[in-house]
């Protein structure tokens, strides 16, 4: 895998996927046109006193447009699976701007587009209860201490 956009810090958090290596393509069968299932991903490198991860997935060509949010993942090295099932408990999934809970692959209507796959180390888990939308994933970071942050971005052309 290739190395990936790291928050700067004496963290060694690291990011990666089988699936795909950091800015490559994204392959089919986790985009809307194949099996639009989830990636497999792991991660190495939590930092001492890392509560909780929270995994983050948006696409900054589309508008920020949100993909996928998987909260309060325990606080230490891990990973998630392929096909992540939106049913799945645990772990706590919120729900993705197609307006459902879990993982939503990308879809874009044209052009090529990056996803950001960014896995949070945070100090204290973030809380929130039931499936949250982007838009409260995203305020309850911004007000939680973040320890460490690392990016893994995949393509995906329409």
């Amino acid at each position: 895998m290739a190395p990936l956009t790291q928050s700067p810090g004496p963290t060694s958090l690291a990011l990666t996927s089988p699936a795909f290596a950091d800015g490559d393509p994204i392959p089919r069968e986790h985009t809307c046109r194949g099996e639009d299932v989830s990636p497999p991903l792991a991660w190495r490198g939590v930092p001492a006193g890392t509560a909780a991860l929270v995994l983050f997935v948006d696409d900054p060509d589309g508008r920020d447009w949100v993909h996928w949010s998987v909260l309060d993942l325990p606080g230490s090295d891990g990973g998630l699976p392929r096909g992540v099932a939106p049913t799945a408990d645990p772990p706590q999934q919120g729900r993705n701007d197609f307006h459902r809970v879990g993982y939503g692959g990308p879809c874009p209507p044209s052009g090529n587009h990056h996803y950001r796959f960014t896995l949070y180390a945070l100090a204290a888990p973030l809380g929130l209860a039931g499936h949250p939308d982007g838009a409260a994933v995203r305020a309850a970071l911004g007000r939680a201490t973040v320890l460490a942050k690392v990016t893994l971005v995949g393509t995906f052309r329409a």
